[in-house]
């Protein structure tokens, strides 16, 4: 007998391979379906259990090109460690006090299979958060469609688009739909966004800032990014002047007949007027806490004084995309992560000791994203493109001093393994995110909107949080 859950799963997968309208293509049907939600959802103003007229802000730290976080979060009791150490080889980070500067630091949990694990030894940062409970570990979660098994693996079923390549992984980890290539229908930020627009009513801003560029998290139909950079946002020179100010308004408010010209009129006008907005804020708001004089330590600098300025702004929720890059280990990965681990770790340290200074710490939210995690197994001096992998959540809501979801058995050959030391994910992103998701405000009965494949992996309607990292989440 099937359950209930798999008619629903087979009905799903048999709509978009054989419904007439699938000739349009599966990505063009499913940003059809989630435009359709999105506006029904919107128009509906659906009451939110989890959203109040506190400020929020979610922080997604975007680790580009795949970190290898079986370095990041280690095992160490023994046994456990010995199967690591023996997986890895020349990977593995040491255990022992042969080198002081290059030994894995101790932190312990609950809710694993053993308590003893420990984070790479430029983390120091890491295992202060930690061990004060602003930080917390979720083991082994990646992009999927629907839980599957090693022999789902091995047969191609039930598979993300382009697994184990960057671009498809990376816009997967924005939009929470593997099913679809292309990065379309936009991230579920961008959707998030949208269904709590009204919070942000008086504001100029939208309430997605990026200081990394534009990216598909922030974006959808109505969504979009406002993209500052560490002087604040862009400006046009022009517009200082009152006389070319009126002759740039002409210009960009003509009523054009073409639709085109029409909508870059408008939203040109919008994104200089928006410019002006965030500059009178973000000038006049200062942090005392020093940071790293690095990209990533100043693009937090920058992100912790927009949070600052909050107030000037208007806003009552923000989101905020910090791409760091270079995580693409194929040669060298002990040297690399020695090399970058450091500048993560005291960003971020820096990034949250600033938030305690303005007092806004239990108002916002970090979160690591990346491309995947990578192979278990050296391919000489690096590692391969995997898919499980470790991400870390930072801040006063989140219930640190603890490793969540389940850190998977590291033996090469286990049930999880697909080659190599590839491990099936054993968390889904859309529980990863769906939880930060309900944190920041979105309703249960949206999260579906927000994440059309999460009830395959958590009832919306559960009183239970996803996986409990979060104090708030139900």
């Amino acid at each position: 007998m099937s359950s209930s859950k798999d008619k629903r799963l087979i009905t799903r997968r048999r709509f978009l391979g054989e419904a007439p309208c699938a000739a349009v293509g599966s990505t063009a049907l499913f940003s059809s379906l989630l435009s359709l939600k999105l506006t029904s959802a919107a128009a509906a103003n659906t009451p939110n259990i989890n959203s109040d007229d506190n400020y929020k802000a979610l922080v997604c730290i975007f680790l580009a090109g795949g970190n290898d976080s079986f370095n990041m979060l280690v095992p160490r009791q023994n046994e456990a460690y010995n199967t690591y150490a023996n997986t890895r080889d020349n990977l593995a980070v040491p255990k022992d006090d042969s080198d002081p500067q290059f030994n894995i630091l101790p932190i312990a949990t609950e809710g694993q299979a053993y308590s003893e694990f420990g984070v790479h030894p430029k983390l120091n940062r890491f295992q202060t958060l930690y061990n004060e409970q602003k930080l917390a570990f979720v083991a082994n979660v990646g992009t999927l469609i629907q839980p599957i098994t090693k022999a789902d693996y091995q047969a191609r079923r039930y598979l993300p688009k382009g697994l184990f390549s960057h671009s498809d992984q990376q816009a997967h980890w924005q939009t929470c739909l593997p099913q679809v290539r292309g990065g379309k229908p936009g991230g579920w930020g961008g959707r998030a966004s949208e269904l709590l627009a009204s919070l942000n009513a008086e504001s100029q801003i939208s309430m997605n800032i990026s200081v990394s560029g534009l990216n598909i998290f922030q974006t959808s139909d109505e969504a979009f990014s406002f993209v500052a950079n560490n002087d604040g946002g862009a400006d046009m020179i022009a517009y200082s002047d009152p006389l070319e100010r009126a002759a740039v308004d002409s210009l960009l408010t003509e009523n054009y007949k073409n639709l085109f010209q029409k909508n870059f009129g408008r939203n040109s006008k919008r994104f200089i007027e928006s410019s002006i907005a965030f500059n009178d804020a973000f000038d006049n708001t200062f942090v005392e806490q020093g940071f790293p004089n690095t990209a990533f330590g100043n693009n937090l600098k920058t992100v912790a004084r927009t949070i600052a300025a909050h107030n000037k702004l208007k806003m009552k929720r923000q989101t905020f995309f910090v791409r760091l890059g270079g995580w693409d280990h194929h040669t060298t990965l002990l040297d690399s992560q020695n090399n970058m681990y450091p500048d993560l770790s005291e960003s971020l340290y820096a990034f949250q000791k600033a938030l305690e200074e303005i007092g806004e710490q239990d108002n916002v939210l970090t979160f690591s994203v990346s491309d995947f995690g990578r192979t278990l197994t050296s391919n000489d001096a690096g590692s391969d493109h995997g898919w499980g992998g470790n991400a870390f959540v930072i801040g006063g809501p989140v219930q640190g001093g603890r490793i969540y979801g389940t850190y998977p058995d590291l033996h090469i050959g286990s049930d999880l393994d697909t080659g190599r030391g590839r491990q099936i994910p054993t968390t889904s992103v859309d529980q990863y995110c769906g939880e930060i998701a309900k944190w920041f405000g979105v309703s249960n009965g949206d999260l579906e909107t927000v994440f059309p494949n999460i009830q395959n992996f958590y009832d919306p309607y559960s009183l239970a949080p996803p996986l409990g990292f979060v104090k708030s989440a139900i």
